[in-house]
């Protein structure tokens, strides 16, 4: 057990579980291959919109080639009807180029929102089926960060990432390479400025990527304090922890708005060093262009010559100057989108990867559960050799009541834990009905066992799905009919809405008994073999206690059940009591056999609740 504890524990990444720093590299193949896998049903999609994508880059290059012809052969030519029928050339290039940028941008972003929508669903799917040791040492805050924010980074990757980076760097290769075939003179002139450029592209690449980890990490880090806050606001309330509480919400709060004013803070540089070298660009390309035309022997013809500038050569040159410098101006943040985007990636497939999931290797799932359970020597450690349960063995027939009670960390909840394989054994073994529990499928065995524990959950939806968890083969009747022999219809009857009552948030809108009355009709619905209480009276009033013993008697009848108590009193008909003490089973017997140990630990508990007078007190 602790051998499996450690290689679990090593798998679980500090990305989740601490929220430390992910280095991902921009182009991590195995990763992007990984994403691309979630691609392949919508691969007709990414096709067309990569066909759109260097489609775009050639319409968009017939720009400068049609204001040059028409400056040179038609404006400088007094050509009026070549003019207007330049002009409409324009009109539809701008057309076509909009409505390919207009299907472009929805497919990439279709593209993007379907992958994550797939890829969230497997999130949300694998962390349902992690053992419960997994969420006690991860932060919920930074599972909702891993399932929300670092999913959308991953649809940037073809949004604002991969594809687009495709298409600016074609447009980049091709608005060089047109100028060095239209004047590789001029060009070359005019791209002198272009290694500083690439340079600061780099550094600022470097920087930002830094920065932008930050802000991840310290978005995480804020997730996780507002979910852990907002779940206890009632204990800051209690104890007037406001006003402290609130100082350590600005503290993160100020790391989260400093991380991203360092990212800015770059931004702030780099735009205005590629605004100067874009006026260096322009004016090189004026300077050495009416250069040459000034000493161009045909300057008085303002016709183009082999080896001649014209105006409208020029005037293209700044179009695609234009055109150059916005790719490469965006690249470096389109890559860091998709730098951000592996980060993301690599932290969600690092959730996917965690394999702290009970093994479901067992086959059986016979159409009837009798409920005998049996405990076999067994050992049980949340972590190394800590053990919680030692060498307990136990056995309940079935339809047959067994009680455990003892102090607080005795071990009675780890033993509930066990039966339902939200934790597995370190040794011994536990069979129901004569079969090892890993023989059974671990759907099936948790669908035979209501658990009813004393901090009822209740989802934000109606009292009815409450109920039934939504399974459509529960009917409404059914759920009627078990609210009714749990003595609950009447005061869900009153409620505004009935059975259609929205409860809230963890049923906010109920009392405590009425939560626990919800938690009963919903173990009766789903007819268990075994049914657990978890200290199912200890929250409520005396009234409400009366009639939770009902249900429970109700529900008990037929079925085998495992009991978890403080009070005593609810316990006392018990065909079997046993007494935990750090872990190790010091008594066990019926009611009246264990009163007779004088000195024993079930009679000190039992002195401790009642009085000389038989007046109960609750512990």
């Amino acid at each position: 057990m602790a051998k499996q504890d450690k290689e679990s524990k090593s798998k679980i990444p500090p990305s989740v579980g601490g929220g430390g720093t992910v280095t991902g590299k921009a182009f991590d193949w195995k990763l992007l291959k990984r994403v691309m896998h979630y691609v392949a049903p919508y691969n007709r999609v990414f096709v067309i919109a990569t066909i759109l994508t260097i489609f775009l880059a050639g319409v968009a290059l017939l720009q400068p080639i049609l204001i040059q012809i028409t400056l040179d052969k038609y404006i400088l030519g007094n050509d009026y009807n070549g003019l207007v029928f330049m002009i409409g050339l324009m009109l539809v290039q701008l057309v076509v180029q909009t409505i390919a940028q207009y299907y472009q941008t929805y497919s990439t972003n279709a593209l993007g929102q379907s992958v994550i929508r797939d890829l969230r669903k497997d999130v949300f799917n694998h962390i349902t089926s992690l053992r419960l040791r997994y969420f006690d040492r991860t932060p919920i805050g930074m599972l909702i960060t891993r399932t929300v924010s670092d999913l959308e980074t991953i649809a940037d990757i073809f949004s604002e990432g991969l594809i687009s980076i495709m298409g600016d760097l074609l447009l980049v290769v091709a608005v060089i390479g047109y100028m060095l075939w239209q004047d590789w003179k001029l060009a070359l002139i005019t791209l002198i400025p272009m290694p500083f450029l690439f340079a600061s592209t780099y550094v600022f690449k470097e920087a930002i990527k830094s920065s932008f980890q930050e802000v991840r990490t310290q978005v995480a880090q804020l997730n996780t304090f507002l979910a852990e806050h907002i779940s206890g606001i009632s204990i800051i309330q209690y104890f007037a922890r406001e006003e402290q509480e609130m100082r350590k919400f600005v503290d993160v709060n100020k790391k989260y708005r400093d991380a991203n004013i360092r990212s800015n803070w770059y931004y702030s540089i780099f735009f205005p060093v590629v605004e100067i070298l874009f006026a260096v660009c322009i004016a090189l390309l004026v300077w050495y262009g009416c250069k040459r035309i000034l000493n161009d022997q045909q300057m008085h013809t303002l016709s183009a010559s082999p080896n001649g500038i014209t105006p409208g050569v020029i005037t293209g040159f700044i179009v695609l100057l234009n055109m150059l410098f916005r790719p490469i101006r965006q690249l470096a943040d389109k890559f860091n989108t998709l730098q951000m985007g592996m980060v993301g990636a690599d932290r969600i497939f690092k959730v996917l990867d965690t394999d702290d999931v009970a093994p479901d290797e067992g086959k059986l799932a016979p159409s009837v559960l009798q409920g005998d359970i049996h405990f076999n020597n067994v050992w049980f450690a949340y972590n190394d050799e800590n053990w919680v349960l030692k060498d307990i063995s136990f056995h309940v027939k079935p339809g047959e009541t067994l009680a455990l009670v003892g102090a607080t960390g005795a071990g009675k909840s780890s033993t509930i834990n066990i039966l339902n394989r939200f934790y597995d054994i370190g040794r011994g073994d536990v069979k129901v009905d004569g079969h090892d529990i890993r023989d059974y499928k671990v759907d099936y065995l948790r669908s035979k066992i209501a658990t009813v524990i004393q901090d009822v959950f209740l989802f934000t939806d109606t009292i009815g799905n409450n109920i039934s968890l939504n399974r459509e083969d529960i009917t409404r009747e059914q759920i009627i009919a078990a609210a009714k022999d749990v003595g609950a219809h009447d005061f869900i009857e009153r409620l505004p809405g009935g059975y259609d009552y929205n409860v809230m948030e963890r049923g906010s809108t109920l009392s405590a008994g009425q939560a626990q009355l919800i938690s009963f009709i919903r173990a009766l619905v789903y007819n268990p073999a075994i049914l657990v209480l978890d200290e199912a009276t200890s929250s409520v009033d005396t009234e409400t206690e009366i009639l939770i013993q009902n249900a429970i008697n109700k529900l008990m009848q037929g079925r085998t059940a495992i009991v978890i108590a403080h009070r005593l009193s609810t316990i006392q008909n018990a065909d079997k009591i046993i007494v935990l003490d750090h872990g190790e089973i010091k008594e066990m017997g019926t009611h009246q056999q264990l009163l007779r140990i004088e000195g024993g630990y079930y009679r000190k508990l039992y002195d401790l609740q009642f009085n000389s007078a038989g007046i109960a007190k609750s512990v």
